[in-house]
């Protein structure tokens, strides 16, 4: 069911925030949240987004995320209108409130949605929306995370809602290796209490209770590693796997496994996070040009949000001038690869014209209209 609200009412007032589910999540809750994600009818991502709030305490997760949202972040913003900047602009592209805008955007690629709700007032000032209450399905803002009543959204002004409906992020695709990495973690944690010091063996004759009573107060005394008592007439042998890992490598091979494969999902590409021994120059700079085409898509992901009408209609609301302008990114320059291009551009100037503009745009070259 939808509803509207009154004029002045704010909907992060009017839902019932609920905690993140932090019990244990393996596999089957990754397959069975997806179930629910997916839903033709009842469609819910409340179990999934609990499980994404669980993987994001992975480090190297957090990491390549971090690295990817800084990539646009650092990134020169200016607002232009009629080719000449907007100076006017300049304090609200380097406050708080707006870096964490551009934040929320990027964070939309991998969640799937976001939305953000603009508080009326003479400045800006917005609140974010609990993603697990935004229902895009059916245009709501549920009240309760997993509730199908709430508040339509469509036509309020104020309320920006990003993403594709049926998109669930990068962080679907990230799930699974989180959480192998997590079993993997805990396997290699318990290969280590297990053979990380030395075994203590003592035999004793079956018939000498009084030595046996001598001994095991010795090993009581003596520290809590591993220690074993058997009678001297007994076969004894401890069968420890460590003949194929001896040093503990088949734990750190998975992990760095699944370390690559979240990095691949993210960033595209391993060799700017992770140097494997193999790596080269010629190698990490194909993988370097492979995250400065991904940056690139990122960045046009997120100038197309900016300017799009719904959030230059917000920005109007506050009374900035937005009129025939939109938000430019300033363009990254390779240098080797415009060193490559400028010897063709000069040969094909000396048989057509180029435009000033071009050189400008190419070369960043200022003065250009």
């Amino acid at each position: 069911m939808k509803k509207t609200l009154p004029k002045d009412a704010l909907i992060i007032n009017e839902i019932n925030i609920r905690s993140v589910d932090r019990n244990r999540k393996d596999i089957a809750t990754w397959r069975s949240a997806l179930s629910g994600a997916e839903s033709v009818y009842f469609p819910n991502r409340t179990r999934l987004y609990d499980l994404y709030e669980d993987i994001l305490l992975d480090g190297h997760l957090t990491g390549v995320i971090t690295k990817k949202t800084n990539a646009v972040l650092n990134k020169e913003i200016s607002f232009e209108a009629g080719g000449k900047r907007v100076k006017e602009m300049d304090t609200l592209i380097q406050s708080l409130a707006f870096r964490d805008i551009v934040r929320t955007v990027i964070e939309t690629l991998l969640w799937g949605i976001s939305g953000i709700e603009f508080i009326p007032g003479p400045e800006l000032a917005f609140n974010l929306v609990p993603r697990k209450h935004i229902k895009p399905e059916a245009g709501i803002i549920a009240y309760e995370q997993s509730g199908n009543e709430g508040i339509s959204y469509g036509s309020m002004p104020n309320v920006w809602v990003m993403g594709n409906p049926h998109d669930l992020g990068l962080l679907l695709k990230c799930a699974p290796y989180c959480l192998y990495k997590r079993g993997g973690m805990a396997d290699w944690a318990q290969y280590i209490e297990l053979f990380g010091q030395p075994v203590r063996v003592i035999k004793y004759d079956s018939y000498d209770e009084q030595t046996k009573a001598e001994l095991r107060k010795i090993l009581d005394e003596s520290g809590s590693s591993l220690s074993m008592m058997i009678p001297r007439q007994a076969d004894f042998e401890i069968k420890d796997g460590k003949q194929a890992n001896s040093d503990g490598g088949l734990q750190l091979s998975f992990i760095k496994a699944l370390n690559e494969e979240i990095s691949v999902t993210v960033l595209g590409n391993t060799e700017t996070t992770n140097s494997s021994r193999s790596a080269g120059y010629a190698q990490s700079k194909i993988h370097q040009e492979q995250q400065f085409e991904i940056t690139r898509a990122d960045i046009a992901y997120t100038a197309a949000m900016l300017n799009s009408p719904a959030f230059l209609n917000i920005l109007r609301s506050y009374g900035y001038p937005v009129a025939d302008g939109c938000f430019v990114f300033s363009k990254d320059k390779d240098v080797e690869y415009l060193h490559k291009r400028i010897a063709i551009d000069k040969e094909i100037s000396a048989i057509i014209p180029i435009p000033d503009a071009y050189w400008h745009d190419t070369y960043g070259i200022p003065g250009g209209s």
